[in-house]
């Protein structure tokens, strides 16, 4: 991590993924004063996350967030994937969610062209560096992580196959 740069908590990660941000990028904002990456960014995560912990109507969320409905619907389906990506088991878990969330966006808006392809691996890398963000600021690498990262569906694997080894 570059030196002299603020550590991202877990709501600037999340504020991040809501508003679709990188990581790197997000911390490039932080400790400039810049408030809507300091402030407003955080602190609405922090209200959608008491919204879902609550069950607030989705006029309140609106409310405290000083949003229309609609708006304020998208910011929650927002906050639901973030979290899915920022507080899994393990960082290899939130890459395969983020990756899977970018596919499924991809396949929405019509995958068939090449254009359509590369914007989808250009997700697809961010991704990837947002993975290693996390891995640095963790201390670890991406290689105690492979056996999750090569997890394949409908696979058995006896017990601790995917215990966290250093490798």
């Amino acid at each position: 991590m570059a030196q002299g740069k603020p550590t991202m908590t877990r709501e600037h990660l999340l504020a991040a993924e809501i508003y679709g941000y990188s990581f790197a990028n997000y911390q490039n904002h932080l400790g400039i004063g810049n408030v809507r990456y300091e402030q407003y960014m955080p602190e609405c995560a922090a209200v959608l996350e008491r919204a879902t912990r609550e069950s607030w109507p989705l006029a309140k969320v609106a409310e405290e967030l000083e949003t229309d409905e609609p708006n304020a619907r998208d910011l929650l389906d927002a906050y639901e994937r973030a979290t899915a990506v920022i507080d899994p088991q393990n960082p290899a878990e939130g890459f395969r969610n983020a990756v899977r969330f970018a596919v499924h966006d991809a396949v929405a808006e019509g995958l068939a062209a090449d254009a359509a392809i590369e914007k989808l691996v250009t997700q697809i890398c961010y991704r990837t560096a947002d993975l290693a963000y996390v891995l640095e600021q963790r201390g670890e690498s991406l290689s105690r992580y492979s056996r999750h990262l090569r997890r394949e569906q409908g696979v058995e694997y006896y017990e601790g196959y995917f215990d966290e080894r250093d490798a």
